[in-house]
């Protein structure tokens, strides 16, 4: 019997070493499905319980790997659910390869069943590469470049398959006119810049007193050059929260998290240096940079479509980042004068203990900083974490701490909601014998989180460490936007919009096999943890916090401020806790502490 398209398609992607497709079932992939019996299930087809799970985890698999994701759905509605899961790949420069079913080719056009247009709707999204195969003969190439161009733009592409074209026999491309053949690997390099682009940028960062270096997920194969360039510069090193797992907070240098999510000690940093140096960043918000005419800049960044964007830099290096600084390095001279640098450790330390501080502030039932803070003191050292978007952004990128091998990630520059949970699920299959734990919000666990738990429930008995491990911190709030609302809108509470219903977490992770864990008051808090991190499968833990916990900003101004207590004050639904914490928590920043020799007045 002669192999079939489909057959093709999913030996090639054994070729290519793709080990798992996340996917969800349809009659637009019925060929594939085939295929796949044949195949005897390989590659693995992971199962989710929707289409846009499904791309998050290969955004997850992705990200933990190193290697290129691959999500599969059917035509129609099933492309349509993936393309939320694709932005985020696309926008945190992500390799993922989707492969999609369209109706018959003798139907197109005809305004059939399921008929999307298909190469225009994933124009933008994989507008790097996307084509439809029409003939067999276009196989190998299409798949292979999708793979290949995924691999070296860091991006999304997309393979379109007419569910007749799969049913086809396979025949290769003939040596004749106007056939493209193709062939399988990837070649990797490291480019470096120019010698002379090296040694003006060198003369920057020589000339610089107070240097401050921003690191983003770029410069993750450069963790052991970035140390010794802080070292020799005695520079502190802020991190971008796709950079987060880049170096270690043990580092007295390492300042944490940039931006309104950020660290103090990082917006110090920022505001008081006078030398910049952006590695393997594309951090957005201009307004936590240094003042235009503040510092000199150097920025190196291995794609040359994003250097010189979000501010005025000196000098572009386009290169990778680990073999820029590795011929940097010999050009750059020790810097004698310490106190700069030690200014920034002693701003780092009270920030922790800031944080310390923080966490301990009584709240009603549970601060969801103390659910938190107290999970940074029990992290296995080979932990993979995964936050999702909203208020739960705020604590891990403030109180969670890198160290050993960690790894960790969330939703960068599309920050959807409900990343948290697939994301989990992709890291897990990445690395099956390493803990993960997910902190979500419990609008995120609402949204999909539960059905994914479903997901979960289906393959955890395969990892060879079955610990998987989703907080819900349950404040029945849409709390991020709740916030936004107050500081920026000066606006009340909107019940309708942002209050959430009661939902037994814990309860309905018993419910399919796995475990529930619940703490609804403080002193709960750590055995629960404890209990979870050494469960014997996957479970959900169950934090009750408080809404009224502001995600106070590094740089909050008195008339952010001034808005949320006008809003509360105008009837907010939580008007007295919310005074009530916003103060006790803002009050920490102001307890005594070392104040910088170059700080400025805020």
């Amino acid at each position: 019997m002669s192999a079939k398209v489909s057959d093709y398609i999913l030996q090639r992607l054994r070729e290519w070493d793709v080990e798992y497709v996340f996917a969800y079932p349809g009659d637009g992939i019925n060929g594939l499905l085939a295929a796949w019996g044949r195949a005897g299930d390989r590659p693995r087809f992971i199962q989710a319980r929707h289409e846009e799970m499904a791309a998050l985890a290969a955004v997850g698999y992705a990200k933990f790997s190193g290697r290129v994701g691959v999500c599969a759905a059917t035509s129609g509605p099933g492309a349509i659910h993936l393309l939320n899961g694709l932005y985020d790949a696309k926008l945190d420069h992500v390799p993922v390869v989707a492969i999609v079913g369209q109706t018959d080719r003798s139907a197109m056009g005809g305004s059939y069943q399921q008929e999307v247009d298909l190469l225009s709707l994933f124009k933008d999204v994989a507008g790097e590469y996307c084509q439809m195969v029409t003939v067999p003969e276009q196989l190998p190439n299409v798949l292979d470049r999708a793979v290949r161009t995924a691999y070296a733009r860091r991006t999304v592409t997309a393979v379109i398959l007419p569910n007749d074209v799969q049913d086809l026999d396979y025949e290769p491309p003939s040596h004749a006119f106007k056939m493209v053949p193709s062939s399988l690997g990837m070649a990797h390099s490291a480019p470096v810049p120019a010698d002379e682009d090296l040694r003006r940028a060198a003369a920057v960062l020589n000339a610089g007193e107070r240097v401050a270096v921003l690191v983003g997920q770029g410069a993750r194969n450069a963790r052991p050059h970035v140390e010794e360039l802080a070292e020799r510069l005695g520079a502190g090193v802020a991190k971008a929260l796709l950079g987060k797992d880049v170096l270690p907070d043990t580092l007295p240098y390492v300042t944490g998290a940039i931006g309104l999510l950020g660290t103090r000690a990082s917006y110090e940093l920022m505001r008081d240096c006078d030398t910049l140096l952006s590695i393997g960043s594309s951090f957005p918000y201009t307004q936590f940079l240094p003042e235009f005419d503040q510092a000199r800049a150097v920025q190196i960044d291995i794609d040359p479509f994003m250097v010189g964007l979000r501010y005025p830099f000196e000098v572009n290096l386009v290169g990778d980042a680990a073999a820029t600084l590795e011929r940097l390095m010999p050009l750059l001279v020790r810097k004698e004068d310490r106190s700069w640098q030690r200014t920034v450790c002693e701003n780092t330390e009270r920030w922790w203990e800031v944080m310390e501080r923080r966490a301990a502030v009584s709240a009603d039932p549970v601060n969801p900083e103390y659910a938190v803070h107290t999970l940074d003191h029990l992290l296995p050292d080979d932990a993979i974490i995964c936050a999702d978007s909203g208020s739960a952004a705020n604590w891990y990128a403030r109180h969670l701490r890198m160290r050993g091998t960690m790894r960790g990630s969330l939703s960068g520059t599309l920050a959807t909601m409900g990343p948290g949970v697939p994301y989990a699920i992709g890291a897990k299959f990445a690395h099956p014998d390493r803990p993960v734990i997910a902190v979500v919000g419990d609008g995120a666990m609402q949204m999909n989180g539960l059905a994914e738990m479903i997901t979960v429930a289906k393959y955890w008995q395969e990892w060879a460490d079955p610990r998987l491990v989703v907080c819900v911190l349950d404040n029945r709030d849409l709390n991020q936007v709740t916030w936004e609302m107050r500081a920026l809108q000066g606006a009340p509470q909107f019940l309708p919009s942002q209050e959430l219903p009661p939902v037994p977490y814990a309860d309905f992770a018993a419910a399919i096999g796995l475990r529930g864990f619940q703490a609804v008051e403080k002193d709960a808090v750590a055995p629960a943890w404890e209990a979870a991190l050494a469960s014997d499968r996957p479970c959900v833990l169950e934090i009750r916090t408080d809404p009224a916990v502001p995600p106070i900003p590094p740089h909050a101004t008195w008339d952010q401020i001034e808005s949320a207590a006008e809003a509360v004050l105008r009837g907010d639904s939580d008007r007295a806790a919310v005074v009530k914490q916003g103060l006790k928590a803002k009050l920490q920043d102001f307890l005594p502490g070392g104040k910088s020799p170059h700080r400025k007045d805020s």
